[in-house]
């Protein structure tokens, strides 16, 4: 069930006016309609795979109870352990197995040595990459005292399983959203509003700009060989845009669902290509995943503690990972490395946390210095992208090549060339608001605030119109794929 679905728009306001309407006030039947509901949704994308979430629900449930009775630390640790392994073996056998079998195969083959890999036969189960990431921070968290145990079954897969959240973030800790599911949810109008406006924009970021434009990246991807420098580039450009709509819209709708039911879920995405540098940018990107390798991986290896050297291992560590968990491909791999080096300068010369504040807070221009930032920092941004985009690594440096050929000088040609530059000056009228509400959760959280009502809501009748007019075949988000 896809959140840009028919399907969707009918699920949401179902489960809406029972929670409210039918359980309103009976926190344990509100609770109990949150799991059967979400668990419906994901059933929606393939029920066979309800078993694995549920199991991988019920063995951090039953593994975090025994490590808090646990009375040494050699039967805690047994748990924990016990736990981390299935969890990674699960993630690692549905994600990893067919790329590292592949991947032996390909190595020893430079040896003479020819192998048929056995590979398994099975589609990768959708949000396994997030639920998993979900429990680990919960049995990580109580091994490490942070937090209790929880005894209550349904509060505790409420936390795992809450659809908006489900199948592609962002990925929630037990610390912030357990409890919100413990405590009585009283419905809040103007929340609900602004979880409203919160979906539209989340919306008008997938159908409008994000499908858009991934008509055009696909074309010029898939058929890279036969385009100019100037082209490919226009292309990379066009995926820059269609991942940031893509999964911020994704977000978007997620956090404004889960408002509609009184939860506040982790902000994931915060103007990230208006960051003047790329630390800037990956504390705006993904955020969740950001600050959950920050606290599970970056800090327990030693964070920045040990000197440079120690702050660079790290690095190159985490980013490395961060790839790898995008994707069992090379492509992943490559592109966690680029960003580890682009990362590298501020991390040697403690410039990292040098732009914590919002860019040109209350100005409506950014200084020159600023935009000359904003703008390395995007291409850079541009450049790392099309190795996330590609099928394979000799893909990447093949189109890299080609960019910075003399045939980048060349005026852009290929098919739909005029629905193109609709798309891009969509584009640029999105990014225009993003950049006047960049000061706010979502874009469109007080746009417009100083119209009057009527105006306000010709703002919104015309993106809704946009969305009809642009909506299609339902086109699946990117994350489901990790």
């Amino acid at each position: 069930m896809f959140f840009n679905s028919l399907n969707y728009a009918l699920f949401l306001p179902i489960v809406f006016m029972l929670y409210w309407f039918v359980t309103n006030k009976n926190l344990k039947s509100q609770n109990i309609l949150i799991l059967v509901s979400s668990y419906f949704f994901y059933a929606c994308w393939d029920w066979r795979f309800m078993f694995l979430l549920i199991f991988s629900t019920l063995l951090d449930y039953y593994t975090g109870i025994k490590m808090s009775e646990s009375k040494d630390s050699y039967s805690k640790k047994f748990w924990f352990w016990f736990s981390i392994s299935i969890n990674l073996g699960f993630l690692g056998v549905f994600k990893y197995f067919n790329f590292f079998a592949t991947s032996f195969a390909d190595a020893i083959s430079h040896f003479g040595l020819q192998v048929n890999p056995w590979t398994l036969k099975v589609i990768l189960p959708v949000g396994i990459s997030f639920y998993t990431f979900h429990g680990l921070s919960y049995v990580i968290d109580i091994y490490k005292d942070r937090i209790k145990a929880e005894k209550n079954f349904v509060e505790y897969a409420c936390f795992v399983s809450f659809f908006p959240l489900l199948v592609a973030g962002p990925i929630e800790r037990a610390t912030h959203l357990l409890p919100q599911v413990k405590k009585v949810r009283v419905f809040n109008y103007s929340r609900a509003v602004d979880g409203l406006r919160q979906i539209l924009w989340g919306l008008f970021k997938k159908i409008v700009i994000a499908d858009n434009c991934a008509e055009f990246a696909n074309l010029i991807f898939d058929d890279h060989t036969n385009y100019s420098g100037s082209t490919l580039f226009l292309g990379a450009v066009f995926f820059t845009f269609q991942i940031y709509g893509d999964f911020s819209g994704y977000s978007d709708i997620a956090l404004g669902s889960a408002r509609l039911f009184g939860f506040e879920l982790l902000k994931n995405f915060s103007y990230p290509y208006f960051s003047r540098d790329i630390a800037e940018f990956w504390r705006r990107w993904h955020i969740s995943l950001s600050t959950w390798f920050r606290d599970y991986l970056y800090i327990p290896l030693g964070g920045s503690i040990g000197g440079t050297w120690m702050k660079v291992r790290n690095t190159f560590i985490i980013f490395l990972v961060s790839g790898f968990w995008h994707g069992a491909n090379w492509t992943f791999l490559v592109w966690g490395f680029l960003n580890a080096l682009y990362i590298m300068p501020s991390i040697i010369f403690n410039t990292n946390r040098n732009n914590l504040d919002i860019v040109a807070k209350g100005k409506l221009l950014p200084s020159l210095k600023d935009f000359g930032s904003i703008l390395l920092t995007f291409i850079l941004a541009v450049f790392a992208w099309i190795f996330f985009r590609s099928d394979s690594v000799s893909q990447a440096f093949d189109i890299i090549g080609r960019i910075l050929s003399s045939s980048l000088l060349k005026v852009p040609q290929f098919r739909g060339i005029t629905k193109a530059l609709t798309t891009l000056l969509l584009s640029a009228a999105f990014f225009l608001i993003e950049w006047l509400g960049r000061e706010n959760d979502f874009a469109i959280q007080k746009f417009g605030f100083s119209w009057s009502s009527k105006f306000r809501w010709m703002f919104y009748l015309i993106l809704v119109a946009f969305i009809f007019y642009f909506a299609g075949k339902e086109q699946v988000f990117i994350y489901f794929n990790f």
